[in-house]
């Protein structure tokens, strides 16, 4: 059992000894489908450089990449995105996102290993795209979020709306957020966190 407080300062304090314990770090997943924003939102967040593994889009992948609703999109991800962001003085989360595209899918094996939890990210353009990370997360048992990114110019949708239309379960909590704006990125992430910690005590 994990007896353990907040400080007046806000820190993670030990409840047997009062001590500020040790700094914790833990990972987070990023998924979603082709475009919908992931790099962007690693991006938005991270207080290091992001890691990023972007390459150029070629004549070869126009067959396999769907453009019709990022037509300014140039670069995809072909392995990962990688940030940091401190939460607390005493909690670091590692935050990785994965490819879209399915030819890049045996790599979410890898990526999910060790994590706490994983935000989906959808695109109400195309909320299909995101039903292979639902399936995903849901089949593994990861505990997981639902983050719409409210891409300029698209129509508004209510987290309600969404939920009934993805048939995301009423204990998932279901996000609309902006993956430019780091505070919104930042709500994101503690929604999942505050989520992962009350399916691990379930």
């Amino acid at each position: 059992m994990d007896f353990a407080g907040f400080d007046q300062q806000g820190g993670l304090q030990d409840w047997q000894t009062g001590r500020d314990r040790p700094p914790t770090s833990t990972k987070i997943v990023v998924a979603g489908g082709f475009g919908v924003g992931k790099t962007t939102f690693v991006g938005a967040v991270s207080e290091i450089t992001p890691l990023t593994t972007e390459a150029v889009m070629t004549k070869a992948s126009e067959a396999l990449d769907d453009l019709a609703s990022t037509p300014d999109k140039t670069t995809t991800t072909v392995a990962m995105d990688f940030g940091r962001i401190t939460l607390e003085r005493d909690l670091v989360l590692y935050v990785f996102g994965t490819p879209g595209q399915q030819r890049f899918w045996f790599m979410w094996d890898d990526l999910v290993r060790g994590a706490i939890g994983a935000i989906v990210l959808a695109d109400t353009r195309r909320l299909a795209d995101c039903f292979p990370a639902l399936d995903y997360f849901e089949g593994t048992g990861l505990p997981y979020t639902v983050a719409v990114n409210q891409f300029e110019g698209t129509a508004a949708y209510t987290a309600d709306d969404v939920r009934e239309a993805l048939a995301v379960p009423d204990h998932i909590p279901v996000l609309v957020i902006d993956a430019r704006e780091r505070y919104s990125v930042v709500q994101a992430l503690l929604a999942l966190v505050a989520h992962a910690m009350s399916e691990r005590a379930a």
